[in-house]
């Protein structure tokens, strides 16, 4: 897909609303997929306060998303407007103790 500046505009503008932003299937409340459900539990097992955006409900952003990151699979989670990755990274990274340094600084 290519990106337009609009939407690239767009998701910049999503991206810098807090310094985590999580792209996901669903709702923090209510995630559509086990991936996103399991990034969600993970973000708020260490407190993290983070902007969620449903891709769902806009289908421009979620394939726009994918081309911005150059990431093929949905969660994925920004940290000051840098990806981090999916939530298998988001898993090791919770191993490792490093998601809760991410999301303290």
């Amino acid at each position: 897909m290519e990106l337009s500046p609009e939407l690239k505009t767009r998701i910049e503008g999503e991206i810098s609303k807090k310094s985590l932003c999580l792209f996901m299937k669903g709702t923090p409340d209510y995630p559509q997929c086990g991936f996103s459900q399991r990034a969600v539990a993970l973000l708020n097992e260490i407190g993290a306060d983070f902007h969620a955006v449903n891709v769902l409900e806009d289908q421009e952003i979620r394939e726009g998303i994918k081309a911005y990151g150059n990431w093929p699979t949905i969660p994925q989670l920004y940290s000051k407007q840098k990806l981090v990755g999916g939530s298998d990274i988001l898993m090791e990274m919770y191993q490792e103790g490093e998601l809760e340094d991410l999301a303290k600084n």
